[in-house]
């Protein structure tokens, strides 16, 4: 039995759940989103929570249950809340900002470095070296911020680079004389 399959989704006031076949569609105060599940699980909408169950006891089944069960609950929290992730920039000289649709990162290269933010994800640099990204779309927020951390990740002698807020970077010793 999956303790998370288990569990229904609650729908908060303002989100509305619908569903045709094997396809469940989301909408809140944020926007929309939809999730289709595989046919090894059954999905139903009542009583304002949304609840899934396994056809059968096959492996493939129970592993979708719960699965299907996160997804769900992901649509549910990125059309009520969003989702987040922060990023900050270590180095002399390293910083962010952003100009339109369009991230500008000094790395440390002899170039500019130009990150265009895809649609569906919002790119925010309240500070140089802060970076925010934001969206409904859990997948596509940690991409973007995956990317963008990809164009200098930090580094294990000094530390320098783009590390997500709170991330322990190990050090290492640099050489002896």
């Amino acid at each position: 039995m999956s303790r998370i399959g288990k569990k229904p989704v609650e729908l908060p006031s303002g989100v509305t759940a619908q569903l045709s076949g094997q396809t469940i569609e989301v909408k809140g105060p944020k926007g929309t989103r939809s999730f289709t599940a595989t046919d090894d699980v059954t999905l139903k909408v009542e009583d304002n929570a949304v609840s899934i169950t396994p056809r059968g006891q096959s492996k493939r089944a129970r592993q979708q249950w719960g699965m299907t069960r996160s997804q769900v609950a992901n649509l549910v929290q990125g059309v009520t809340e969003g989702f987040k992730k922060e990023l900050e920039i270590q180095g002399v000289g390293y910083r962010a900002q952003m100009q339109g649709n369009v991230l500008k990162l000094s790395l440390g290269y002899s170039h500019e470095v130009n990150f265009e933010v895809p649609q569906g994800v919002t790119v925010t640099a309240p500070k140089q070296t802060e970076i925010v990204v934001e969206g409904i779309d859990q997948q596509q927020v940690g991409q973007v911020a995956a990317n963008i951390r990809e164009w200098r990740a930090p580094e294990p002698y000094k530390g320098k680079g783009i590390r997500y807020k709170g991330e322990y970077i190990f050090r290492k010793e640099g050489k002896k004389k």
